[in-house]
């Protein structure tokens, strides 16, 4: 008997196939293999997923296998009855990307005939792309509707931002077994997305995690990688699901194994957020769902791979990882959060309530900051978001902890400008990094 492929599932994927198994959505195919996924995640092998759901081992293994390579876009993306597929994914994303960049030189819009002789696929192929897309380019220009106007975007991402949607800052050797990332610290904002917001740009940056990453900058001096958003989090959140979105903000369907239902997206914040800190709409018209998908496509999932590879290097080389996921908020709760109103501590450490990173690193770096007279508290109202529940899983060796820092110790947080402070913040920061880059050998082992 071939042996099965383990499948270890984070909590946002098992409530995404939770749902999907429970029929939700107009997909008749999805709720089976959601549950095939489930079951295989219970250890059971595929004989025993076929008998237990009445098909066979070898579809058992199929949608095991594919959930394995791709997660949730593997169970979605199910191969057509008959001929195999013809057009791989990256010529599928070529067409979607001329259908929202380019127009035809001899015409105002795409035809499907048009976009078939400048790609060499056939016309009908072109409209099942459009279709799985929601393109619909003979309605306005790029493809997008008509009422939005000469002034919005024609691309939902620009080719400049698109090329270099992130940055790693490497160390000429690694030497730690130590990753930074940032992930809200972008300010690249697209000037159309700027455009049709009714926000000022100043407003759009009130949730960016402004400078973070400069705190952090000399991570690679101490022999470890940052890496950084050059997107800003108003545009894309990476600390999302890849697909946490709000149906209110579409005109169009959203995809059955998009999750709707997050506390996140109630409260506005998911993966294409909704309103910006403070509760203000960043958006001045509904959205197609393909321009959140260019949005995931272009700048989210490159984030991820890159993060992906950093900690997947660090655990090769090293044999264990301390991912530092690092954030700034507020000083002062907003309205939207349970600490409304109150100030905070100088520093969050977030561990997911205990889940995602040894006891013994958080106390490391919650008494190295206590000594530089900081007050710093674990978990409350910060315990961890996507990324650190996503990434940390200690029994592998890769344990992730995720640091709020007060914008009062290095910004002005009206005028989102540096303060002299920030340089010293910085100092300081370089002082826990030294601290964490210590722990190597005895704290960062697999458990």
């Amino acid at each position: 008997m071939r042996p099965s492929v383990e499948i270890a599932l984070t909590a946002e994927e098992r409530g995404a196939l939770e749902r999907l198994a429970q029929g939700h959505g107009d997909r008749r195919d999805l709720p089976k293999r959601a549950r095939i996924v489930l079951l295989a995640a219970k250890g059971l092998n595929n004989v025993r997923i076929g008998r237990e759901l009445g098909i066979t081992d070898q579809t058992a293994r199929k949608w095991r296998n594919r959930f394995a390579e791709r997660r949730l876009d593997g169970i979605e993306d199910a191969p057509r009855p008959g001929r195999p597929r013809s057009i791989d994914d990256d010529a599928v994303a070529e067409v979607v990307r001329k259908t929202l960049e380019e127009t035809p030189r001899d015409a105002a819009r795409w035809t499907a005939r048009s976009m078939a002789r400048a790609t060499g696929y056939a016309p009908s192929t072109i409209h099942r792309i459009w279709r799985a897309f929601s393109l619909k380019p003979g309605r306005g220009e790029a493809g997008l509707p008509d009422r939005m106007g000469p002034s919005t975007m024609r691309s939902p991402v620009p080719a400049a931002l698109a090329a270099r949607p992130c940055e790693v800052l490497r160390p000429d050797r690694q030497t730690a077994p130590l990753v930074l990332a940032s992930p809200h610290s972008g300010a690249d904002y697209p000037p159309g997305f700027v455009a049709q917001s009714p926000l000022s740009a100043l407003d759009l940056r009130r949730s960016e995690d402004c400078f973070v990453d400069e705190l952090f900058r000399s991570a690679p001096a101490l022999g470890a990688p940052l890496l950084h958003a050059r997107f800003p989090r108003a545009f894309v959140d990476p600390n999302r699901e890849p697909y946490e979105l709000d149906p209110e903000m579409f005109e169009d369907a959203l995809p059955a194994h998009v999750n709707t239902g997050s506390s996140r997206v109630a409260a506005g914040l998911g993966t294409i957020a909704r309103v910006v800190s403070g509760g203000r709409e960043i958006h001045g018209r509904k959205l197609r769902y393909a321009e959140a998908l260019a949005r995931i496509e272009a700048c989210y999932r490159p984030y991820h791979a890159a993060l992906a590879g950093l900690i997947d290097e660090t655990r090769r080389g090293f044999g264990r990882c301390l991912l530092l996921d690092c954030h700034s908020m507020p000083s002062v709760g907003g309205p939207m959060d349970p600490d409304a109103g109150r100030g905070r501590a100088d520093f969050i450490l977030g561990d997911g309530l205990g889940t995602t990173c040894d006891g013994a690193i958080v106390a490391e770096a919650e008494a190295v900051l206590a000594r530089q007279g900081y007050r710093v508290t674990r978990n409350k109202p910060f315990s961890g978001g996507y990324i650190t529940r996503h990434y940390g899983r200690p029994e592998r060796g890769v344990h992730a902890l995720q640091i709020e820092i007060n914008r009062a110790l290095y910004m002005d947080e009206e005028r989102i400008t540096r303060l002299d402070s920030l340089s010293e913040t910085a100092e300081r920061m370089t002082v826990l990094l030294r601290a964490m880059t210590a722990l190597g050998d005895g704290k960062l082992a697999a458990e």
